[in-house]
């Protein structure tokens, strides 16, 4: 007990660490962007003559030449200070994706309060003393792309536990992997409270949240079958899905919902399609399409599931092969074990042999089908600690 707590204590001292290099980073990149590498800093005398062909011969051009602060002399419109960017709300979100590599991409956000601009860095890690910090989102004013909000400025409202922020793939420097979808979504799950609380007082408004709320249709149907029932499905639309990029049309919706006996009201099928397919491209994001549908597990047991499969791929490549799966599930704490109904070797062979039906590839887990398998668990255990303790004993985390 007491090494999991100092276990548990440096772990929390480390992702400390983490934000706070991400919060550094982030007020070195914009207070440089605002003073030293706006485009405005050049002097009036210098872009004249260039513009004349008046620069003398083996000069540089201004856009390459080297430039410090002792020659500006114009205003910059731009410019931030210390005091500005210190109003911020710092938040923590990930990118909703079947994709391991994306879906485990430690993502830190911040919205700023004195133009409600915000920015998204990305924390990675290369071996054990080797860090770096990357805008993944550069700062600016964003609007809501999807929702009944697409349109509107995010402002400090926008923020909770649960968020969607929604961005056009094409606007943004990403990897391919992501730009696949025409929107990212990134969702918030967790919020620096005392930034929150002092802003909201500051700004004197009241803050309104709008909770996106899933059907919940099925949930009692999958209340005994769920773990078999979201793995196949996701097996199924992993193998008509030809393109491999995530979306399949409606047709094909309908026809996976009557292989698994998960008939939807036809009114209520066409009702979910108008929101979800709101590009009208006839395709959805069969992810996007079961959250809707079935609902989802919330972040703070999501949040373990992704601490237990980035333990498994500390490699981050998305997959992981089947025999480090069983090297590394320990059933010795399972229920069964410890009330002497079963022995380690069965529980584990029974994990194993659900968890394999349900891939596409028996000899790998990827991040989609491991998620899917606490999916369907995470129906049937109402608790969040017991669902925790489910996860932390066969994986150590």
């Amino acid at each position: 007990m007491q090494h999991s707590i100092r276990k548990s204590e440096a772990e929390d001292v480390a992702a400390e660490r983490k934000k706070q290099a991400v919060v550094e980073q982030v007020m070195v990149d914009q207070l440089s962007r605002a003073v030293i590498s706006d485009p405005e800093q050049s002097t009036r005398a210098d872009v004249c003559k260039e513009a004349h062909g008046l620069v003398g011969p083996g000069t540089a051009p201004m856009r390459v030449r080297k430039r410090t602060l002792h020659e500006t002399k114009i205003r910059t419109e731009s410019g931030l200070t210390e005091n500005m960017l210190s109003n911020k709300l710092r938040f923590d979100s990930r990118i909703i994706s079947r994709n391991g590599h994306d879906a485990c991409r430690e993502l830190i956000g911040f919205f700023f309060a004195c133009d409600r601009s915000l920015t998204v860095y990305e924390f990675r890690q290369f071996g054990k003393n080797r860090t770096n910090v990357l805008p993944f989102i550069q700062k600016g004013v964003y609007q809501h792309q999807r929702g009944q909000r697409k349109g509107k400025a995010y402002d400090l409202s926008d923020f909770y536990i649960g968020a969607n922020l929604t961005f056009r793939s094409a606007d943004h420097n990403l990897p391919e992997s992501v730009k696949q979808n025409p929107f990212l979504t990134l969702r918030v799950i967790s919020i620096d409270e005392a930034a929150m609380d002092f802003l909201k007082h500051t700004s004197g408004k009241r803050c309104v949240l709008y909770f996106s709320k899933s059907s919940g249709i099925l949930r009692e149907t999958l209340s005994k079958r769920g773990v078999r029932v979201i793995m196949g499905l996701g097996k199924y639309f992993r193998q008509v899905d030809k393109n491999r990029n995530g979306f399949l049309s409606q047709a094909a919706f309908k026809e996976a919902l009557k292989v698994f006996h998960l008939e939807v009201p036809e009114g209520d099928f066409e009702s979910l399609w108008l929101i979800l397919d709101d590009s009208k491209s006839d395709k959805v994001d069969y992810g996007e399409f079961t959250r809707a549908v079935i609902g989802e597990m919330n972040e703070y047991r999501k949040a373990f599931v992704r601490k237990a499969y980035m333990k498994l791929d500390f490699n981050k490549t998305g997959s992981v092969p089947m025999v480090d799966i069983r090297k590394c599930y320990c059933a010795k704490k399972h229920p069964l074990v410890l009330a002497g109904k079963a022995t380690e070797e069965e529980i584990t062979s029974s994990f194993l042999e659900t968890l394999g039906e349900s891939c596409s590839n028996p000899s790998e887990v990827s991040y989609a089908e491991f998620e899917d398998y606490y999916e369907g668990l995470s129906i049937g255990i109402l608790d969040d600690d017991d669902f925790v303790n489910i996860l932390r004993n066969p994986w150590g985390i």
